[in-house]
């Protein structure tokens, strides 16, 4: 764990700060192979060591995407991850997704807070017009949590992933600025 956290965006029971180099053994160790969450993202890739410092150093460059980790106010423990990606400031607009790695948490409301501090930070500074994200049909919990935050379902891509033998739906959702600031309000 790091030193002297950064807190770039900061909720009342977690903070989101950047990915660091020292973050990576976090994810290769934790994120990437636990079983339940491979499934909820779609994750079939293999990663190896080297796989995750060369993913590492592609996205710590990348204008077009902010990577952070979810960390416990007071604690500073990761709890996971999250990303805004695809950042097309000409059209502004953006997706959004989200990964709470530590079991103990699901559930809580850490990852809506966290989320809902990414979403500000897109409308309030970046000035974005949508966020969208995707998520199959049968993550019912991550639904609950978009829908609370006001994402609304825009599409539903048929039989979008295969995993373990089945088929499942990707359901596609969206949230407006428009629509961001009035439940804001």
């Amino acid at each position: 764990m790091l030193e002297n956290n950064i807190k770039f965006l900061e909720g009342n029971r977690v903070y989101l700060r950047p990915i660091e180099e020292e973050d990576l053994d976090l994810f290769y160790k934790k994120a990437l192979w636990d079983k339940e969450g491979r499934k909820l993202t779609g994750t079939q890739a293999v990663f190896s060591r080297k796989g995750v410092q060369t993913w590492y150093e592609r996205i710590s460059t990348d204008d077009s995407r902010i990577d952070l980790i979810i960390c416990l106010q007071g604690t500073d423990q990761p709890i996971g991850e999250l990303a805004m990606l695809d950042i097309d400031h000409q059209n502004r607009k953006s997706v959004v997704r989200i990964s709470i790695f530590d079991h103990a948490y699901w559930g809580n409301g850490y990852g809506t807070e966290a989320l809902s501090l990414l979403i500000a930070f897109g409308f309030d500074i970046l000035n974005l017009n949508r966020i969208g994200l995707d998520v199959f049909a049968f993550n019912t919990r991550g639904i609950k949590a978009y829908e609370k935050l006001g994402f609304k379902e825009e599409g539903r891509i048929k039989e979008d992933l295969y995993y373990n033998g089945e088929y499942h739906d990707s359901i596609l959702m969206g949230l407006m600025r428009k629509d961001y600031y009035q439940r804001e309000n």
